[in-house]
């Protein structure tokens, strides 16, 4: 066997254990993924603090693979409802789950 065939021999394995450890899964995200969705996470909060009605440091926003979560404790169905819409009007968002709830 040929030196060339022993290395390529030898890293393809290798190369491919690698790319399969960068990849995700449907519980944990890629490097990649974790970044675009930091940035979601970051352009919802920042959408949801423009939004004047709204008291966003009541409202909790968590991205998964494009998948935002809204939580936390708001004082009206409006709020929740309007939270909800600008959160999907996001570029980047795929879905919304709203865990938002009333305040007592």
């Amino acid at each position: 066997m040929s030196t060339s065939m022993r290395r390529i021999t030898f890293f393809l394995p290798l190369v491919l254990v690698a790319f399969m450890g960068c990849a995700s899964t449907r519980t944990n995200e890629s490097p990649g993924e974790y970044v675009d969705d930091s940035v979601i996470t970051l352009k919802v909060k920042t959408a949801i603090l423009a939004e004047e009605t709204l008291k966003s440091s009541e409202i909790n926003v968590e991205t998964f693979k494009g998948v935002v979560q809204l939580s936390g404790f708001v004082n009206s169905q409006a709020d929740i409802n309007k939270a909800v819409v600008v959160a999907k009007n996001v570029n980047g968002v795929t879905s919304v789950k709203n865990d938002m709830q009333l305040k007592p």
